[in-house]
């Protein structure tokens, strides 16, 4: 048999029809997932943020900590996508592992986190292009250049998937090469601080302990760390999903860790001083991101530009895949009559094999969030809390079940083995932690927002889709 026709015949054992182009090899379910990762995105937009909480040692500890243990969240869900390999990923192992009910609770986190992390994405990449072209960074240029681009990756991902698929390989050479002209030029040319200087602890909000305005920093590191559930979502556009989507996962993260850590290192000891780089604004008195400023003074306004010109392209890669990865997932829900309006949501355009009702709503919803939240470390809070959730549910599930003897670990082709229950219980305990700390103040808003809708998805729950949801119906075939 096949390989593609063994895949269909996978998907089939779960009840699905191939519907979605399966194109994809191993290095692009990779590139999708390195791409919403987005070095110079998460970590770049966010570079200011960690250095007034942190201070060089923020860049210095709090990246490699970060690495780490998101490494542990990243192998538990890998294994649950060798043992699940649709593109449901994380709602449909909840739902599996733990019921209907954890399994939509599931969905709906995953789906939120994404347009909440699509709309951090694209609001940064406005805010970088503009002082490239010359514009002042008003709110209205903002969000005009903001929705120009959610639009132009709309388009894209509408009609164009297997160009999306190509652009995103071509996005993790752009990933690759921006990382390596930015140390190389930050380290030849830029006048940069002795080495002592990265292990500096100075917290510049005025925080009264240092230790939790550190903690606080984190969030830098840990937006970088959202979206590699893409290589799951995209499992059905995979081939051999079983091994090469769970290879996507932990690799994305892995490589992310190292170049980023490069990334950090260089753009820290280019520092002149914390205070210029925390309150440099441009021409018109607005405030422009802390590594723009420093890019411009170690290298000059020409070569500054240039570098934050490279920052941007790859900011618009990464929210080119997070459409991608969002608009499956949305998808995969009401593929199983799980969203309002499921007939219409689940249709696939059958020229372009796109999930296009999917696409266009992503679009809309990012540009809601964003006008919601009015700030980029808010909406970057609570895309990374919603999306920890969403990972961290099914790993516990996943946990409780091996614990009692569940047979699902030895679906998993891609399996952690003995190692798997420790490597949960790590997953879950650091996840726990990090969303609790990332809606403390000043980020409180993602909190409230956050309460605000886990206790509207219960009475949605509770009001209708308890009853209309039956969940996916080769798990109520296989139960029955």
């Amino acid at each position: 048999m096949a390989l593609s026709d063994q895949d269909r015949a996978d998907l089939g054992s779960f009840g699905y029809a191939q519907e979605l182009f399966r194109g994809m090899g191993g290095f692009s379910n990779f590139a999708i997932s390195f791409s919403i990762i987005s070095i110079l995105t998460g970590a770049v937009t966010l570079f200011g943020y960690g250095l007034e909480m942190g201070g060089p040692l923020e860049m210095t500890l709090g990246w490699p900590l970060a690495t780490i243990f998101t490494l542990t969240v990243a192998a538990s869900m890998a294994e649950l996508c060798s043992a699940y390999p649709t593109a449901g990923a994380t709602y449909h192992w909840a739902a599996d592992l733990g019921g209907k009910g954890w399994g939509w609770l599931v969905a709906w986190l995953n789906i939120v986190g994404l347009i909440a992390a699509q709309a951090g994405i694209n609001y940064s990449c406005a805010q970088f292009i503009l002082p490239f072209l010359n514009l002042p960074s008003t709110a209205l240029n903002l969000f005009a250049m903001f929705g120009f681009i959610l639009v132009t990756q709309g388009v894209l991902n509408h009609y164009g998937i297997r160009l999306v698929a190509l652009l995103n390989d071509f996005s993790v050479t752009v990933h690759i090469a921006g990382v390596a002209a930015v140390v190389l030029a930050l380290f030849v040319l830029a006048p940069k601080q002795p080495v002592p200087f990265l292990f500096e602890a100075v917290n510049s909000n005025g925080r009264p302990h240092y230790w939790w305005a550190f903690v606080l920093g984190l969030l830098q590191a840990q937006w970088t760390y959202t979206g590699f559930d893409a290589s799951a979502h995209m499992a059905e556009e995979t081939h051999d999903p079983r091994r090469r989507a769970p290879w996507g996962i932990v690799l994305s993260v892995g490589v992310s860790g190292v170049a980023g850590y490069l990334l950090l290192l260089a753009l820290t000891l280019a520092i002149r001083s914390l205070p210029a780089v925390l309150g440099a604004k441009d021409a018109q008195g607005e405030q422009i991101p802390a590594v723009i400023a420093i890019l411009q003074q170690g290298l000059g306004a020409k070569a500054g530009n240039a570098m934050a010109a490279l920052a941007s392209m790859a900011m618009w890669f990464c929210g080119l895949a997070c459409i991608t990865s969002a608009s499956r997932a949305l998808y995969s829900l009401a593929r199983d009559h799980g969203t309002p309006f499921a007939e219409q949501v689940r249709r696939v355009s059958p020229r372009h094999g796109t999930p296009a009702p999917a696409i266009w709503l992503i679009v809309a919803a990012s540009m809601a969030a964003m006008l919601w939240t009015k700030a980029v470390p808010v909406v970057t809070s609570l895309s990374t809390v919603a999306l920890y959730l969403a990972y961290t549910l099914p790993i516990a599930l996943a946990w409780r079940a091996r614990r009692g003897g569940s047979d699902w670990p030895r679906q998993a082709v891609w399996s952690l083995g003995r190692w798997g229950a420790p490597l949960n219980l790590v997953a879950m305990v650091y996840a726990g932690i990090i969303c609790v700390v990332l809606t403390r103040p000043p980020n409180e808003l993602a909190g409230k927002t956050l309460i605000g809708l886990l206790a509207g998805l219960g009475v949605l729950y509770v009001a209708a889709a308890r009853k209309r949801f039956q969940g996916p119906d080769w798990i109520r075939k296989r139960v029955s």
